[in-house]
């Protein structure tokens, strides 16, 4: 099945609500309305061009979405991206939506001349481990959060 991966438009904001939800719901949490307003129209504001946002769809189903931020980083002259949210519905998986959506933050990192993009995932995520395992480098870093 032939996945396709595009920016998010104002016109996918049913669809990237229903995914994002999924996403939020594995991961037992949720968020404000005025939140899920406010990223969407970031994410698809030409004026945010840090805040980014690619949508998946099989047979024009949207079934994936990842969102990634350019950001400076005191080590480097360049900006780094962080790969904030990736998600693929749970009938999808396995069918390389999630490594296709990576690949594309790649691209867009590589055609925004920044060589590093880095993610966080829960140990307990096996599944997606799996995946970043042959694509990405596990670091030893480990995250503390106010």
């Amino acid at each position: 099945m032939d996945t396709v991966i595009n920016p998010l438009s104002s016109a996918d904001e049913h669809d990237w609500r229903r995914l994002w939800t999924g996403y939020l719901e594995f991961y037992e949490t949720a968020v404000p309305e005025d939140v899920y307003q406010t990223t969407f129209a970031r994410l698809c504001d030409p004026d945010h061009p840090r805040q980014n946002g690619l949508i998946a769809r099989q047979d024009g189903r949207a079934v994936g979405l990842v969102h990634y931020i350019f950001h400076p980083h005191n080590w480097r002259v360049e900006d780094v991206c962080y790969l904030q949210d990736l998600y693929a519905d749970p009938d999808v998986r396995g069918t390389g939506v999630g490594r296709k959506l990576i690949e594309a933050v790649y691209a867009a990192a590589d055609a925004n001349g920044t060589p590093s993009v880095y993610w966080m995932t829960q140990d307990f995520n096996e599944t997606a481990r799996r995946l970043y395992d042959r694509i990405a480098t596990l670091t030893p870093f480990i995250k503390y959060q106010r």
